[in-house]
């Protein structure tokens, strides 16, 4: 039987885009989010020279326009520009390019630097663009909240023998469905690969029996996608 279905444990709104690269690969995506997201509504400064996003989920509590905005990534910034957002730089990587991006385009001088992330996250990239320079003001946009139980949707598909692989896009993710498996379904990962963004998320998937575990060259999605 043919192993066609790939389990995506994002958030359910960025899945459902996720969802449809993979379908554009010849798999079928299963939506079986690890977290929920909860929108913060900040009050946010009006005297900065930038916006850093670390993430798309912080989108939504900011205000599109004119203000530069450079994005942790490619989709981060592709959304951004969706939004309305005019002047969207990414870094392509990760929190460390983010920090390069900003010391390249911005001028320490200027003014604030905003940084919205999500609850708990942020504080190393706030620390790095001040030992840069920056003065930075962050701004909680959102917090991802774990699943209190272990989703059907996964269930269904470790019971089916039909999934080829999971993706797991940051290290919560995993941590959440390390925690929320199901002792019964842990044999059933020995044929399931499971393909993360970075060495977190691999480090905690390692003691399960999968396949194997895979991670990306680099911390994009494009660099998972292609693990499948």
């Amino acid at each position: 039987m043919a192993r066609r279905k790939i389990l995506v444990t994002r958030p359910a709104a960025e899945a459902t885009r996720v969802g449809l690269q993979i379908e554009a690969l010849g798999y079928q995506p299963v939506i079986a989010p690890m977290l929920r997201i909860v929108q913060h509504s900040p009050r946010l400064p009006s005297d900065v020279q930038a916006v850093l996003v670390t993430s798309a989920n912080a989108l939504p509590a900011l205000r599109p326009g004119a203000l530069p905005l450079l994005a942790v990534g490619d989709s981060t910034a592709t959304r951004a520009r969706a939004m309305g957002f005019l002047d969207v730089h990414s870094a392509g990587r990760d929190a460390l390019a983010l920090a390069e991006l900003a010391q390249r385009r911005m001028d320490p001088s200027a003014g604030a630097l905003l940084l919205a992330s999500g609850a708990g996250q942020g504080a190393k990239l706030a620390a790095d663009l001040r030992s840069r320079g920056f003065r930075v003001i962050r701004r909680v946009c959102y917090a991802a909240e774990p699943m209190r139980r272990f989703p059907a949707e996964a269930a269904s598909c470790l019971e089916s023998g039909e999934l080829h692989a999971v993706l797991f896009l940051s290290a919560e993710t995993a941590a959440v469905f390390v925690r929320l498996l199901p002792p019964e379904f842990h044999n059933a990962l020995a044929s399931v690969a499971a393909l993360t963004i970075g060495k977190p998320a691999a480090d905690l998937l390692e003691p399960l029996p999968w396949l194997r575990v895979c991670r990306a060259e680099n911390p994009t999605l494009d660099d998972v996608l292609a693990l499948i």
